[in-house]
């Protein structure tokens, strides 16, 4: 089939790897899939004519707002999945909700990545009971073997041994719902104290305004650094060298930072939401903490207790091995799309 595939690609985002990882599984199962950047586009009208240029088949939006809302009413079939912050932020909003639930009448299933994103699904839209599928994200890390840990840390403006750092990565897209400078003063003030510890933030400039606000914050603030993105490739081998992972976001679907790291036996220490809590198992395989002070708390002890790093660190490479495997998300999607297969008279 020729598949048409909405989803937000602002590039070193966690939807556009998300995307391009699902492209990846249908196009290895012989389909043409044409991903296209749902932010190009304003209406469902602004996509007929690339309906008939392309001449698709069928198609699959990631996000249910952004992107499922776009495939409405064109008579072809189609699947979504959920983003997180469709559920999380554009299902209070009330005229957002009404057409996600329209959306969610038209499409042949819905994958959300958790038990808890699907029963929040069916709780808010009931009608769509029995075409919510649950997928969890399937993580394979890949560090690069050229990156220079060296040279990250002198672009990172941290001008020290190696040997003794103890570097915290928050990966984040810099808008407020991923809330990076969530823990910058409660750092700051624990690098006074201990001059190793460094916050290192990684991630692209997504929402100008905000990221002033950041930018201005980081500067005051010591032992916490802002670092512009950066490849996957280099991002998961910085992971590898960093002490541990961090996310402080207000809302997640599901972190494929929080996963990558435990893929890459890196500890995780994560803001307590539900999106987090689904994945991190407090003191099982990951810590996780409701506040700034419970951060510094958790971190210093995970310094102190190398026994913990190395259970939560066993711990979470099991839960990947288990729960978040490549093949199995492979096989789900493949699966799905077939029933997008024929007209959707059908």
């Amino acid at each position: 089939m020729r598949l048409l595939f909405l989803a937000v690609l602002r590039p070193h985002t966690g939807n556009a790897v998300t995307a391009k990882r699902v492209r990846d599984h249908l196009e290895a199962a012989g389909h043409v899939c044409v991903l296209r950047d749902a932010f190009d586009f304003q209406s469902p009208s602004d996509i007929a004519d690339l309906i008939m240029a392309e001449n698709v088949d069928a198609a699959l939006a990631l996000h249910l707002y952004r992107g499922g809302r776009l495939l409405q009413g064109h008579h072809i079939p189609f699947g979504v999945i959920f983003g997180g912050t469709d559920l999380n932020e554009d299902a209070n909003h009330g005229l957002k909700s009404e057409v996600m639930g329209k959306v969610l009448e038209e499409a042949r299933f819905a994958v959300a990545f958790t038990q808890s994103m699907k029963e929040k699904a069916q709780a808010q839209w009931p009608h769509a009971k029995g075409k919510i599928y649950v997928q969890s994200q399937g993580i394979a890390a890949t560090p690069n073997p050229a990156f220079n840990w060296k040279e990250f840390l002198q672009r990172s403006e941290i001008n020290e041994s190696a040997d003794n750092l103890r570097i915290f990565l928050l990966i984040c897209g810099l808008r407020q719902v991923k809330d990076p400078l969530f823990l910058v003063d409660a750092f700051s003030e624990w690098h006074e104290e201990e001059s190793n510890v460094y916050l290192v933030i990684v991630g692209p400039e997504v929402d100008p305004e905000f990221t002033r606000e950041v930018k201005a914050r980081v500067k005051r603030a010591s032992g916490v650094r802002l670092v512009s993105e950066m490849s996957q490739g280099d991002l998961h081998a910085a992971m590898k060298n960093c002490f541990a992972l961090v996310n402080s976001s207000v809302s997640e679907g599901m972190s494929a930072a929080i996963l990558e790291a435990m893929d890459l036996e890196v500890p995780v220490l994560a803001r307590n939401i539900p999106g987090n809590a689904a994945v991190v198992e407090h003191e099982v395989t990951g810590l996780l903490f409701s506040d700034p002070q419970e951060f510094v708390q958790l971190a210093k002890r995970l310094l102190r207790d190398p026994e913990l790093e190395r259970e939560i660190v066993a711990n979470g490479k099991e839960y990947m091995r288990r729960h978040h495997s490549w093949q199995v998300e492979r096989n789900t999607y493949q699966g799905l799309v077939r029933t997008l297969e024929g007209s959707a008279e059908d």
